[in-house]
């Protein structure tokens, strides 16, 4: 077994088993994450939704479906990326994660990073960009995720330079289908960093 499956294996065991917030009493199942261990980009989204929450899979409701759509769009299989969330249980009736949940659960989508060594974290939605952000040190580029969506920032990490991407959560254009050619124009810039890295 590879060192990053052996890592991504001990991280998974440990979230299963994981009481150190109250989630875990009304979840289903923790959404640990998913994809590819050598995967060049990370999606982060905030907390699973009541789909995932029943299969344990990041990203399988409609808003899974709009991001398979925008990942097909740039020609990237959902099976070449790897997507995981903040918070791993489902907060009760999709409420934003607290603050005492987010310090419990973080940890564990910090080590899936340093394990999987990504070039790009593609940040979906205000509480991802807001968290990566001030991760990697860049609290003064933290504006609302309408006006640094589809920026790229350049940020150092353990493993070496990263850029870290802010784009709108998927399930925006499940309320408004006018903003998928938003997204569309701004995983565009995933797409061309890809290219370069080939």
């Amino acid at each position: 077994m590879k060192t990053v499956d052996r890592k991504l294996k001990q991280i998974r065991d440990k979230t299963i088993d994981c009481r150190k917030c109250p989630l875990y009493r009304t979840r289903t199942l923790p959404v640990v994450g998913q994809g590819n261990h050598a995967a060049k980009i990370i999606f982060v989204g905030e907390a699973p939704g009541q789909n995932e929450d029943k299969t344990g899979r990041p990203f399988c409701g409609q808003a899974g479906g709009v991001l398979d759509e925008l990942l097909a769009s740039i020609g990237q299989p959902r099976e070449s990326v790897y997507i995981g969330n903040i918070l791993k249980c489902r907060p009760p009736q999709n409420r934003n994660p607290l603050e005492n949940e987010i310090e419990a659960c973080a940890p564990y989508l910090e080590e899936q990073i340093e394990a999987i060594r990504p070039k790009i974290i593609a940040a979906l939605g205000n509480y991802a960009a807001v968290f990566i952000l001030k991760k990697y040190g860049l609290e003064d580029k933290i504006e609302g995720i309408s006006k640094i969506h589809g920026k790229v920032f350049e940020a150092a990490a353990p493993f070496g330079g990263i850029k870290i991407i802010p784009l709108y959560h998927p399930a925006v254009a499940v309320y408004n289908a006018n903003m998928k050619e938003t997204l569309k124009k701004d995983f565009l810039i995933i797409k061309n960093f890809l290219n370069n890295e080939k």
